[in-house]
C-alpha cells in the first residue's frame, strides 16, 4: 500500500509532545475551538455521522448514531471515556495517551459539546500508573489554560473532567460494567435495557466512547467529514491504530487506513517487518483475543469492520494482532485462551461462570496430555449451545470467549488430533478417568490427574 501520513500519531516522537505548549504549537485545540465557537452541538453530531466514524473499542457502532440516542429533553448528560483497555494484545489507547494526552482531552471537549455533557469521566485501568500521571498533568495544564471548567473559549459551554482509576477487571471494559465501577460498586454489567443513553451513570443519560474514537473527532472537525470518509474501505472509514505483538521483528503500534491486510501488517516494511529468528507464522489473532484466529493461509484478510467475518471471526475488534509462531504448541494457545475467560468472568451469569470454567478445565486436560477427540467436539459444541449460547448473557464476555475457542479448534483440528494420537499411543498417559467426565469431575487448578496405564498391542495379545 502507499505510504500513509500519520494523523493520530502525528505528534509521536516530537519533543515535549505531552505538554500543552507543544500540542498548541502544532495546531492543538483549534478543532475544539472551531466546534465550540462556530458550530451547534447538533452540527457536530451530524458531521460525525457524515464522516462514518465507528467506535474503535471493538464493537464498531456508529459514533454519531450512538449520540443521537440521548433523550432530547435531558437536563444532565455524562460522558464516560473507556480507557480500561483490557483486551489481550491491545495497547493503542495507552500508546496514544502516553505520547499525546492532549489529543484525547481535545476529543473529550468536542464529544462533550456535541452531547451537551456537563461532566466527563476518564475511566483508566489502574495498572497504567505512568499513563495516569501523564494524563493528570495534561488535564491540570488544560484546566489552568481555561480549556476545561466554565465558559470554555468564552462560550456558555462548561465541562468538568475527572480521571477515575478502575480496579483492573476485564468485564469493566463493557460500558455498563464500567459505569457500575465508576459509581463505586462491583464492576458487574447491568441488564439492558435501559441502555446508558437513557439511564447510565448515576441513572442519568450517558455516552461511553473509547479513547481512539474521541481522538478521531479532532481530525474530523479539523479536516472535514469528507476527508475522513475517503480513507479506508466502504463501511470502514478513517485511519486506525494497529498493534502487533509476538515473535515479529518490530512489535509496536502503527497507523494505517482501515482495510490494511493482516499480511501487510506483519510483513510490511512500515509495520512489523516479518517474523523474528526465521520463524514462520502459525496463526494470528488479528483484533484482540475475542475475535478468533486466522491461520497462516488467511493472512490476506482485510482488517476492517466487515472482512474478518468472512473468515469466521467475530469482527475487527481492537485491531491488535497477536502473532503466533510455528514453534508454538496450539494446545497451550487454547489453554491460555480458556484460562483468561474463566478468570475474568464476573460470575454474574450462570452460563458464563460455569461455561468458561468448564472449557478451561477441558483445555487443561488436553494440554496435560490426557485429551480425547471427544473433548474437541465437546468444546466446539459448547461454543454453540451448552452453557455459552450467544446473546443470552448480560454482557458480551461469553460471546467473545466462544470465537477464539471455536476457531482455534476448528482451524487446527488436525494438530490437536495428532497430539491426541501421540499421547494415546504411549504406554502410560496421565488422564483424569477412562471415560469423559462431567464438568463437576474435571480437575481444578493445582490438582494432578491420576495415572492410568493404557493397554498396548503386546499386553493385549493383539
Amino acid at each position: 500500500m502507499a505510504r500513509f501520513e500519520p494523523v493520530l500519531l502525528r505528534n509521536v516522537g516530537v519533543e515535549g509532545s505531552r505538554t500543552l505548549r507543544v500540542y498548541e504549537s502544532r495546531g492543538g485545540y483549534a478543532a475544539a475551538r472551531k466546534a465550540l465557537t462556530t458550530m451547534s452541538p447538533e452540527e457536530v453530531t451530524e458531521i460525525t455521522k457524515k464522516s462514518g466514524l465507528r467506535g474503535r473499542g471493538g464493537a464498531g457502532f456508529p459514533t454519531g448514531m450512538k449520540w443521537s440516542f440521548l433523550p432530547k429533553d435531558r437536563t444532565i448528560t455524562y460522558l464516560c471515556v473507556n480507557f480500561d483497555e483490557s483486551e489481550p494484545g491491545t495497547f493503542n489507547n495507552r500508546y496514544l495517551v502516553d505520547h499525546d494526552p492532549h489529543q484525547l482531552l481535545e476529543g473529550i471537549l468536542i464529544a462533550g459539546y456535541a452531547t451537551r455533557a456537563t461532566t466527563a469521566y476518564i475511566y483508566i485501568r489502574v495498572e497504567f500508573h505512568e499513563t495516569f500521571h501523564i494524563l493528570q498533568r495534561a488535564l491540570d495544564e488544560a484546566y489552568a489554560a481555561g480549556l476545561f471548567g466554565r465558559n470554555i473559549f468564552g462560550t456558555d459551554y462548561s465541562l468538568e473532567c475527572y480521571i477515575h482509576r478502575g480496579a483492573g477487571a476485564y468485564v469493566c471494559g463493557e460500558e455498563t460494567g464500567l459505569i457500575e465501577s465508576l459509581e463505586g460498586k462491583r464492576g458487574w454489567p447491568r441488564i439492558k435495557p435501559p441502555f446508558p443513553a437513557i439511564e447510565g451513570a448515576f441513572r442519568k443519560p450517558t455516552v461511553v466512547n473509547n479513547v481512539e474514537t474521541l481522538a478521531c473527532l479532532v481530525h474530523i472537525i479539523e479536516r472535514g467529514p469528507e476527508w475522513f470518509s475517503s480513507i479506508g474501505t466502504p463501511g470502514s472509514a478513517g485511519p486506525k491504530l494497529y498493534q502487533v505483538s509476538g515473535p515479529v521483528n518490530r512489535p509496536g503500534c502503527f497507523e494505517a487506513p482501515l482495510g490494511l491486510t493482516c499480511r501487510e501488517l506483519i510483513f510490511g516494511d512500515d509495520f512489523a517487518r516479518g517474523m523474528a529468528g526465521g520463524r514462520k507464522v502459525k496463526g494470528v489473532i488479528p483484533g484482540g483475543l475475542s475475535v478468533g484466529i486466522l491461520t497462516a493461509d488467511e493472512l490476506d484478510c482485510k482488517l476492517d469492520f466487515d472482512d474478518p467475518k468472512k473468515y469466521g471471526l467475530l469482527g475487527l475488534g481492537t485491531a491488535a494482532a497477536i502473532v503466533i509462531g510455528d514453534d508454538a504448541d496450539i494446545r497451550h494457545v487454547l489453554l491460555n485462551t480458556c484460562r483468561f475467560y474463566a478468570m475474568e468472568s464476573c460470575g454474574q451469569c450462570t452460563q458464563c461462570r460455569e461455561g468458561t470454567g468448564w472449557m478451561y478445565r477441558i483445555a487443561r486436560r488436553i494440554a496435560e496430555g490426557a485429551g480425547r477427540s471427544a473433548d474437541l467436539d465437546l468444546l466446539v459444541e459448547q461454543t454453540f449451545s451448552m452453557g455459552m449460547m450467544p446473546g443470552l448473557s448480560i454482557c458480551g464476555l461469553p460471546d467473545g470467549a466462544v470465537y477464539p475457542i471455536r476457531t482455534i479448534i476448528q482451524k487446527y483440528r488436525a494438530e490437536f488430533e495428532r497430539h491426541i494420537a501421540q499421547q494415546a499411543s504411549s504406554r502410560t498417559v496421565e488422564v483424569i478417568k477412562e471415560r469423559v467426565p462431567s464438568a463437576y469431575e474435571l480437575p481444578i487448578l493445582g490438582q494432578r490427574p491420576a495415572q492410568v496405564t493404557w493397554p498396548t498391542a503386546a499386553s493385549s495379545g493383539a
